[in-house]
């Protein structure tokens, strides 16, 4: 029997041929292994914590840490707080006053998984609705919002 690069061949007369064509399973197994990295590698980022949680009852904070499970692209990543009273449409948790929404500056962690956001003063006493969205490796957008007090 002969072996070739992409064929054997029986030295017998009876001519039997047998196509041997190992660069389908190479490629099969690249794929699958490719595959397997990708779900792992590019992931969308997950909330994982935050402080303060949601639905939680702070005191007068002055900063916001949302913790991800992936490193974030800062430049395609960020929230938004704001008092719940500016978030309702039906205006039954309007109090008749206006509550400026908070300048915020963001920063991150060395990890590049934790977005720290620190506002200008701390916040007021009030029920805020912490909005966020963030991008990973994947480029996919993921978003959440939740509500917080301060008291």
């Amino acid at each position: 029997m002969r072996v070739t690069a992409s064929r054997c061949v029986s030295s017998s007369n009876t001519n039997t041929e047998l196509t041997v064509q190992p660069y389908k399973t190479v490629t099969f197994g690249l794929a699958a292994l490719l595959a397997a990295h990708a779900t792992t590698a590019f992931a969308h980022p997950r909330l994982l914590s935050s402080t303060p949680a949601p639905k939680a009852t702070a005191a007068p904070t002055g900063q916001v840490v949302l913790r991800f499970s992936e490193r974030l692209l800062p430049q395609l990543t960020g929230i938004e707080v704001a008092p719940v009273a500016q978030n309702r449409r039906n205006g039954a948790e309007h109090s008749g006053h206006h509550m400026p929404t908070p300048s915020v500056r963001t920063s991150y962690s060395r990890d590049g998984k934790t977005l720290i956001a620190v506002f200008a003063s701390p916040l007021p006493t009030g029920t805020y609705l912490l909005k966020w969205h963030a991008v990973a490796a994947d480029t996919h957008r993921v978003q959440g919002q939740f509500e917080f007090v301060v008291r």
